[in-house]
């Protein structure tokens, strides 16, 4: 049925009623006029929509919200391309029979588009599943590790360190084993460990770490109700040296790679400071010489 439907259409509309104008300039200029309105309307359309989404949802990094617009972003851009086409008189024929050819345009989209459409369902599953949110730090098991910052209607941007960003398709992501180190948490945090030399003031040396991890200006509290820093622990003892041990918390857009440079830094300069060695392995040789 719609394979005559299209014969139909085809059959109305000849090859010069829809690329042979009779006003070329004249029809070009409307055209041109109905593009510039359609980019209008849509531009303004989109702005709106953005400030109505952003005021009614409180978490502006939600990783929905941001596939949401997109979506609709694209939605009206294709809404304005469609009536642009079907409105102007130099492609009104043409817009007839592109989008009333329903079985020659799914043709069309389902051979040109399909990875398209992949990421785009893949996207969708995303969001609902949220696996992640903006601002998590993730690890997919091909190996890349950085910072959720985006997701758009057909990939997930990943920022690994720096200026460095991965550009990863959704269809990708959603087959991916992820492991989310932010998972539902407000901070995120990583482990440190400190070595100093035998004989050592062993509490001094605590107090000296967690005074430099609180002066980080990356850090932030464990507990923010009581304001309180991870704690140090004396963990164990090492072949030559005692090891001292505690977990930093630091916001998620903070890179990992320099909160833990920052607090080593302090740490380092204030066991200057203090008189506390910082031990190193080294090993004795005995030379044994034969008796004649």
């Amino acid at each position: 049925m719609h394979d005559m439907t299209n014969i139909k259409i085809l059959n109305e509309f000849s090859l010069k009623d829809i690329f042979e104008p009779k006003d070329t300039l004249g029809e070009l200029l409307e055209l041109a006029v109905y593009a510039a309105i359609g980019f209008i309307i849509a531009f303004i359309v989109i702005k709106i929509e953005k400030k109505l989404v952003a005021k009614r949802l409180i978490d502006k990094k939600s990783i929905k919200l941001r596939f949401t617009q997109n979506i609709i972003k694209i939605a009206i851009i294709a809404i304005a391309a469609v009536w642009v086409l079907t409105s102007a008189t130099a492609t009104a024929n043409f817009g007839k029979v592109l989008f009333q050819g329903t079985t020659i345009l799914a043709a069309v989209v389902g051979l040109a588009a399909g990875p398209v459409i992949s990421d785009l369902f893949c996207g969708l599953m995303i969001s609902i599943n949220k696996p992640f949110d903006i601002g998590d730090r993730v690890e997919l098991d091909n190996g890349t590790c950085g910072v959720v910052t985006d997701i758009t209607a057909r990939h997930v941007v990943i920022t690994v360190i720096d200026t460095v960003v991965a550009v990863i398709p959704n269809s990708k992501v959603n087959s991916c084993v992820i492991r989310n180190m932010s998972w539902n948490m407000k901070v995120r945090s990583v482990n440190l460990n400190f070595n100093v030399a035998y004989g050592t003031d062993v509490e001094k040396a605590m107090a000296v770490i967690k005074q430099a991890v609180e002066e980080s200006p990356y850090t932030v509290p464990a507990w923010k109700g009581k304001n309180e820093y991870g704690p140090v622990y004396f963990i164990s003892y090492a072949d030559s040296s005692l090891v001292m041990s505690t977990t930093i918390y630091f916001p998620h857009e903070n890179p990992t790679e320099k909160v833990k440079s920052d607090v080593n830094l302090r740490v380092s300069n204030a066991f200057a400071e203090a008189g506390i060695e910082i031990p190193f392995t080294y090993v004795n040789v005995v030379m044994k010489k034969d008796a004649e």
